[in-house]
């Protein structure tokens, strides 16, 4: 039994990790750096509430560090629990830049702890889906990939994500998830191109991008917007034998922020109604049943990976491999062209 401190307790922190972690057999959530003392002891009684985050590093009883806060605290707070002598989980984005990631690799290496990113859209539905199509190659060659995230917020949100700060905006936000799961489909690509723009009048920051990643003849398309009522598919592949279009998004998310559990019947499961289609070659086509979502899957293996008996879920070169794409893509819009991946 591993002890877990979580530092955060918005979204993130309550929605994801808390859950997933309290779910997690060789896990115990033992204390929360929040300010919403009330809300821990009503999910979570004899839970901690911690000061501070030195508090919770400074707890000898702490075995693994959980970073939920605003972006462009992750690097900072990452370091101080890895100087601490604590395991570290950070939820994406890694860091704000891709050399704060490597810096903490390293630190991570030196101190002996394991450090990974909570890239748990690795663990979704529709992509475990997508991925087992490519795998049986039930596409053949893939030419046209489409990964998108689409929203209709056409008002400002106020919190940190919509605001002109260091990991502020759409990229930073749901980038770091297409491009870790176009990175697990296809490999890295030889060139990216991308337009990042704000198009609703009040926006502090972006919130609109389309990056295309080039990968020889084939294109990988990663996006999101956020005036989009009538979303266009979240997956949508073409190849030589035929092309998936898969739209909705995976529902763990959907029931952890209402309350559910990842231990209630049917988590991760998506209705039949929300399958993906498949055209084959002939025209045919048939629904695809949705592989369970298994977002569990990312803690159960931080635990193993502490002890010794697994590698991390998501290995920290993964994460910086995404970041060095993110930072590609914003010198690419800023100077409007194709620029190759080093």
């Amino acid at each position: 039994m591993f002890n877990v401190g979580l530092i955060g307790f918005g979204l993130a922190g309550r929605a994801f990790h808390a859950p997933l972690i309290a779910a997690t057999p060789a896990l115990r959530l033992k204390a929360v750096v929040t300010s919403r003392a009330d809300e821990v002891a009503s999910l979570y009684p004899g839970v901690e509430v911690t000061p501070s985050p030195e508090a919770l590093l400074a707890d000898a009883a702490i075995d693994v560090v959980v970073v939920a806060t605003p972006n462009d605290t992750h690097a900072p707070l990452a370091r101080a629990a890895l100087e601490a002598g604590k395991h570290v989980v950070v939820d994406k984005p890694f860091a704000l830049t891709a050399a704060d990631a490597r810096a903490l690799t390293a630190l991570a290496d030196a101190q002996g702890r394991m450090l990974t990113v909570f890239h748990n859209r690795r663990w979704d539905a529709d992509f475990r889906t997508v991925e087992q199509l490519l795998r049986d190659g039930t596409l053949g060659e893939v030419q046209l990939a489409e990964l998108r995230w689409d929203r209709f917020r056409p008002a400002i949100k106020h919190g940190w994500r919509e605001t002109a700060r260091p990991g502020g905006g759409l990229l930073a936000d749901l980038g770091p998830h297409l491009l870790d799961q176009a990175l697990r489909l296809f490999g890295r690509p030889e060139a990216v191109s991308a337009d990042i723009i704000r198009q609703r009048a009040e926006a502090q920051v972006d919130d609109y991008f389309e990056l295309t990643l080039h990968y020889g003849a084939r294109r990988v398309i990663v996006g999101a917007a956020s005036l989009v009522a009538a979303a266009r598919p979240r997956f949508a592949l073409h190849g030589t034998r035929g092309s998936f279009v898969k739209h909705g998004i995976d529902p763990q998310e959907a029931v952890l922020r209402a309350g559910g559990r990842p231990t209630d019947p049917g988590y991760g499961e998506e209705p039949e109604t929300a399958w993906g289609l498949l055209i084959d070659d002939n025209g045919s086509e048939r629904r695809i049943p949705s592989l369970a979502g298994e977002w569990p899957r990312f803690y159960e293996q931080v635990a193993a990976a502490i002890a010794g008996d697994a590698p991390a879920p998501v290995p920290p070169a993964d994460a910086i491999a995404g970041l060095d794409l993110l930072e590609l893509a914003r010198q690419s819009a800023r100077e409007g062209r194709r620029l190759p991946v080093g």
